[in-house]
């Protein structure tokens, strides 16, 4: 494909492998940590051409509120994807509520980046990710057990098939002990 990028705070980048890539990945600043989400998602189709698409959300565009930032249909400015699932992003404050409905049939998965977050009543700190099934709508309250900045939550609903696990998670909320990305 040819492409080369920096990725900034809120850039959202879609790869798709589609029959074959060569890709890496690298800190460009030799004295800058970086902080990133690495999302896999299998696609519906395979064998489709490589492809790339890049944006970047604000932080206002994202702050207090579900931003949804890929798609399969590429709705609201997100970035496409060959999958029938939504990635959405949020910066919430300590207090900040929201809530997202999942369709029957719907699973989703939350993923906190920073700080702490209470989904609907499971607590989540720095690191932590949760399988949900079983659930008709999510609320997400933001909280700060580490003295974080807030939270980043990426909420995204498929289906059973591509969840990882799915079928040994029991219903409702799971995630594992610690902080770590799973």
């Amino acid at each position: 494909m040819g492409n080369g990028s920096v990725i900034s705070p809120g850039g959202v980048q879609r790869m798709s492998a589609g029959t074959g890539v060569r890709h890496s990945e690298f800190n460009h600043s030799a004295t800058d940590p970086v902080h990133l989400l690495q999302i896999w998602i299998l696609p519906e189709r395979t064998g489709i051409p490589p492809s790339y698409e890049q944006t970047t959300f604000s932080r206002e565009d994202r702050r207090g509120r579900l931003r949804l930032i890929a798609s399969p249909d590429g709705r609201e400015g997100s970035v496409t994807i060959n999958q029938s699932a939504r990635v959405y992003a949020a910066i919430l404050a300590s207090g900040d509520t929201v809530e997202h409905v999942l369709h029957p049939g719907r699973h989703g998965w939350v993923q906190v980046a920073q700080g702490g977050v209470t989904v609907n009543g499971q607590a989540l700190g720095p690191g932590d990710g949760a399988a949900i099934e079983g659930e008709r709508a999510l609320t997400l309250a933001a909280h700060e057990p580490h003295g974080g900045p807030g939270i980043r939550p990426a909420v995204g609903g498929r289906k059973a098939a591509q969840l990882p696990d799915a079928a040994r998670r029991p219903r409702g909320l799971s995630h594992p002990p610690g902080p770590g990305v799973v």
